[in-house]
């Protein structure tokens, strides 16, 4: 395959899971508004998913509305969902051999979908949790007609590797956007009602109720997000994904190459699996965190270096 295919086969899916991030984080942020909790702002999730300045979002952080449309529908605003779903669109028009017709029909369906004012006016004028959801439907759709439909080549391994490196990062994010709204409250760290909002971020309620029992304790909730190897949003979980995915790329790689990312890869899964965080010890969280999203920087970058040509 040729490298700028790869590329942009990897890039969709990162576009693709990024859109899944932003809708997801911006779905559970305005249910948590709606819980009359003090001092509740947009900031968190703005310096996540944004490169405004401090003044720009000190402007718009308590402003709902304003920032639902700027996150989700912006089409100025470079790093909304809508303008990912247009570049996942863009990328899979100009691969259209390297993927099926299935797929390509569904990106296209789903750039139709969220341009469509009908979604934009029930976001900013209906209910925002029903627009959401329907613009998430679509992303489901896109991920069971991969699934279902794509040839398990080397697109269909890149797709998963920009994937699950993408999810990894956006995990990291979340924890570590968690952690920052209590830097200021050891006592409280990771507990209270916070907590149950970044398990609906990530996918993780329901899982952890069944695991857990219902017992909301600060440490769990880091095992089931950070260690758990079975639950598909945890940073170790996607971590073993993008292992198992590279070393298919073994015997079309060049030996150097494949050796390079193939340590970065198992010494980034290596440090998280025999690390040893915990809730009680805020510091180290957060180093933990910065070093496990600086390593996965590491591995995205050197994957475009050696693999996409990429400087």
């Amino acid at each position: 395959m040729l490298s700028r295919v790869a590329d942009t086969i990897y890039w969709l899916a990162r576009y693709m899971e990024r859109t899944n991030g932003i809708l997801q984080a911006s779905r559970t942020n305005f249910i948590a508004s709606q819980d009359g909790l003090q001092e509740f702002g947009w900031r968190p999730l703005l310096v996540t998913y944004t490169d405004l300045s401090p003044e720009e979002i000190g402007e718009m952080e308590y402003d709902t509305s304003r920032v639902l449309e700027y996150l989700i529908m912006d089409r100025a605003n470079g790093s909304s969902a809508f303008n990912y779903v247009m570049q996942a669109r863009e990328n899979a028009r100009s691969i259209q051999d390297h993927i099926t017709k299935e797929v390509w029909q569904c990106l296209n369906d789903y750039y139709h979908f969220i341009r469509n004012a009908n979604i934009a006016g029930e976001l900013k004028h209906g209910d925002p949790v029903s627009a959401i959801d329907m613009i998430m439907r679509q992303g489901i759709l896109y991920t069971g007609t991969v699934d279902n439909t794509m040839t398990r080549d080397e697109g269909f391994t890149y797709m998963n590797i920009g994937k699950f490196l993408e999810r990894a990062i956006q995990t990291t994010d979340m924890v570590s956007m968690k952690l920052g709204e209590f830097s200021k409250d050891t006592k409280n760290i990771l507990e209270g009602p916070s907590m149950r909002y970044l398990l609906y971020t990530l996918f993780g309620y329901e899982i952890y109720i069944k695991t857990y029992k219902g017992n909301f304790i600060a440490d769990n909730i880091l095992q089931l997000v950070v260690y758990n190897q079975h639950f598909p949003h945890s940073i170790l979980y996607c971590l073993e994904r993008i292992f198992k995915y590279f070393e298919r790329l073994q015997a079309d790689s060049v030996a150097e190459n494949f050796d390079q990312l193939n340590f970065l890869i198992g010494k980034t899964m290596n440090n998280i699996k025999y690390s040893n965080v915990n809730a009680k010890d805020p510091e180290m969280l957060s180093g933990f965190l910065m070093q496990t999203k600086n390593e996965i920087f590491e591995i995205g970058s050197t994957l475009s270096k050696l693999y996409f040509g990429n400087s």
